[in-house]
């Protein structure tokens, strides 16, 4: 397992991170009912993943019902006592409650939040504590501040940010450097074969700022597992089939060609999809860990072969060309004066 720092920080976390959206079965109530497992399956995913040197876990205060996940994580440190052994990531933003403030990033919500997760996580600490989107109705200092506080108080070790346009992360970083707040070290996004728009702005802005990327949906909630073909019928109880208006959404002549290629590659090289399309993300530049999901063991130990998979530049530049971005303005504009953006 190779190990990166985590954005311009000092920690170091695994290159591939456990996303743990799918542990635990959410009932009606929640928009993961249907896709989760049992929670014995769960502590086995949890165990083999650290067994496999995956030090590094993400998950939010708003995965399943009333805390669902994160409650789950917390009954497993207290039964395999093996939290000092866990670089620990959750979320806090979106609503918990019927509550008129328990949603958000003002000071407020923060402070009940962190609270909130310490608890359910049966911990003291979170290494990195992540507003899961941008709040327009919350001025961006009051967040940093709110979070510097968590951090001079031991709460939170590290903060970052999730699902920010590039203009308000920008001010974000700056904010924090003028007023000498800890700025965010990361930044996690929706980012794969099939969704590249980062690379327009928001990878130049990293470089830039040295936060570290880390990609959520990196299978495209399994459309690049190999599972789904082009004109084939959907696997029974997988996710898409569950969720089919998502896959609709992906069903472009474009996508289908990039899943065509992905396979092709894989079996050249006697590797799954899932493993190619992790490997694919994890040769791109700013990208301290890929956040994958498991909900058997089966799929864990299939993903964890992009860990040490030395993916042929040959094979990466095949998949490079096939999923590429179109131009439009003002990035064609760019391109034809300077070959990049």
């Amino acid at each position: 397992m190779e190990y990166r720092r985590l954005g311009s920080s000092g920690l170091k976390v695994s290159s591939l991170c456990l996303g743990t959206m799918v542990l635990g079965e959410a009932d009606e109530t929640s928009f993961l009912h249907g896709i989760g497992c049992d929670e014995k399956t769960a502590f086995s995913i949890m165990d083999r993943a650290l067994d496999l040197g995956i030090n590094f876990f993400d998950t939010a205060d708003v995965y399943g019902q009333d805390g669902m996940v994160e409650k789950l994580i917390g009954r497993w440190f207290v039964q395999n006592k093996k939290r000092e052994k866990v670089v620990l990531a959750t979320k806090f933003r979106f609503r918990m409650s019927n509550d008129v403030n328990d949603i958000g990033a003002s000071r407020y919500h923060i402070k009940r939040a962190v609270e909130a997760s310490l608890k359910r996580l049966n911990t003291d600490r979170i290494e990195l504590y992540q507003i899961h989107s941008q709040d327009i109705e919350t001025p961006e200092e009051e967040t940093l501040r709110a979070l510097d506080d968590l951090i001079r108080d031991g709460k939170v070790v590290y903060v970052g940010a999730s699902n920010y346009a590039a203009y308000r992360l920008t001010k974000s970083l700056m904010l924090a450097k003028m007023h000498g707040y800890s700025p965010f070290v990361s930044l996690q996004a929706q980012y794969s074969l099939v969704v590249r728009q980062l690379e327009r702005e928001h990878i130049p802005l990293c470089k830039d700022f040295g936060v570290g990327l880390l990609p959520w949906s990196p299978l495209a909630g399994g459309f690049l597992s190999g599972k789904y073909r082009r004109n084939a019928a959907l696997p029974e109880h997988s996710r898409l089939a569950v969720k089919e208006e998502r896959l609709k959404r992906l069903d472009s002549e474009q996508n289908w060609a990039i899943v065509d290629e992905l396979c092709a590659v894989a079996e050249e090289i006697k590797q799954t999809p899932s493993a190619v399309a992790l490997a694919w993300l994890l040769k791109k530049p700013t990208v301290c860990s890929v956040i994958f999901g498991a909900r058997s063991l089966e799929q864990l130990e299939a993903n964890f072969e992009a860990a040490n998979l030395p993916l042929p530049q040959e094979s990466f530049d095949r998949l490079e060309t096939v999923s590429m971005l179109k131009r439009d303005y003002p990035y064609d504009f760019l391109h034809r004066n300077q070959g990049a953006w």
